[in-house]
């Protein structure tokens, strides 16, 4: 069953499992149709249209024809098509804005849910569309109803914490998966294991909701051949972990075709054993070694404790989210009621202390 979370800075209670459009290009139309008609009978209402091509906007508006107020998407500021349908980029206004137009036009809507300034990897990107009156124009787009909230994409934690100071954003797209969070990915994992988890507590304390890129590493996760950890892991494990991340609201994987769509589906089913994904712990590089990543692979707690839970509600309180400390103080069963038996300690992939992390933690809430 489909599980939803809500927009902080919105109503919209989006599906936690979306799709990326960005490799489907080259699939029949009738088949790209196909696929979105399925997702969305299967509860997904969340969808990226950074398009490899121009060739999946009609076939997309056609899938939603009708269905308009139930589906969530973003289209991406900065992404242009040439004559060909090719994709590129640009941080020209006027080409942006007819691309947008045309967007608009061919998917049969006056409104993005999403309007994300794209690609912001550099401080040059960032300084660039400023100059050129991009984030203006969109404001302004977002004034008059044609862009219901203003997001970006990055995979620059620095960067990103530059357009997160602006105020100004609802949501941010991320690159997030185990290889890029444990400093073990390719060129798009950057930032360190810290720098990274604080960026997502950021966003969880300033409202601001995350939707996850590369949650297989480009399907380099999934096969003992090319995992950086020489392990595969399964794509319910990747997903558990990113959903699992603060401030993170969707995944949103590519898909090709039906088929691939078909192999996400069963994530919908699956139980917490086949979603466990603490094995990445018995090959957790040393500089991430005793980090709680909320796995909740030392369960069942004795005294009854979400380990997991109280782990990141701390974690996040002590980043300035007053919500996640009003949530601690909601909980039945808190830090102080553990009985150090050593049973979370015994059992964490991650070597974390979690005794005396009770102890401390029970100390911070009072």
């Amino acid at each position: 069953m489909m599980t939803y979370r809500k927009l902080p800075h919105g109503e919209e209670k989006i599906s936690v499992l979306g799709l990326g459009m960005g490799g489907i290009q080259n699939t029949d139309p009738a088949e790209i149709e196909a696929v979105i008609c399925k997702a969305i009978q299967n509860g997904i209402n969340f969808f990226d249209l950074c398009g490899g091509g121009a060739a999946i906007y009609a076939p997309f508006g056609r899938a939603i024809a009708g269905k308009r107020e139930q589906v969530f998407f973003q289209l991406h500021f900065g992404a242009v098509y040439n004559d060909a349908g090719e994709y590129g980029w640009s941080r020209d206004w006027n080409r942006i804005r007819e691309t947008f137009a045309w967007e608009l036009e061919t998917l049969k809507t006056d409104y993005v849910d999403f309007g994300f300034l794209h690609c912001v990897d550099e401080e040059s990107d960032w300084a660039e569309i400023q100059r050129a009156g991009i984030l203006d124009a969109v404001c302004a787009l977002k004034e008059k109803g044609v862009v219901r909230h203003i997001g970006f994409s990055s995979h620059t934690p620095s960067v990103a914490n530059q357009l997160l100071d602006t105020g100004l954003m609802d949501m941010m797209m991320f690159s997030i998966n185990a290889a890029y969070d444990l400093e073990c990915g390719d060129a798009y994992g950057i930032g360190t294991t810290g720098e990274r988890a604080d960026l997502f507590r950021r966003c969880e304390a300033e409202g601001v909701g995350i939707s996850v890129m590369k949650p297989f590493h480009g399907g380099q996760l999934l096969s003992d051949a090319t995992s950086p950890f020489r392990r595969a892991l399964t794509k319910n494990q990747c997903l558990q972990y990113v959903l699992d991340r603060p401030a993170v609201l969707t995944a949103v994987p590519g898909v090709r075709s039906l088929a691939d769509l078909d192999a996400l589906l069963p994530f919908l089913q699956t139980t917490p054993k086949e979603n466990d994904y603490a094995v990445i712990g018995s090959f957790t590089p040393q500089n991430a070694v005793g980090n709680c990543v909320y796995c909740n692979h030392c369960q069942p707690c004795p005294a009854g404790i979400d380990v997991g839970l109280v782990n990141k509600y701390y974690d996040l309180s002590r980043a300035g989210d007053q919500m996640a400390h009003d949530h601690y103080g909601k909980l039945a069963v808190k830090a102080d009621a553990c009985l150090q038996c050593g049973h979370c300690d015994s059992r964490c992939p991650f070597g974390v202390a979690q005794q005396a992390r009770m102890q401390e933690i029970a100390a911070y809430f009072g």
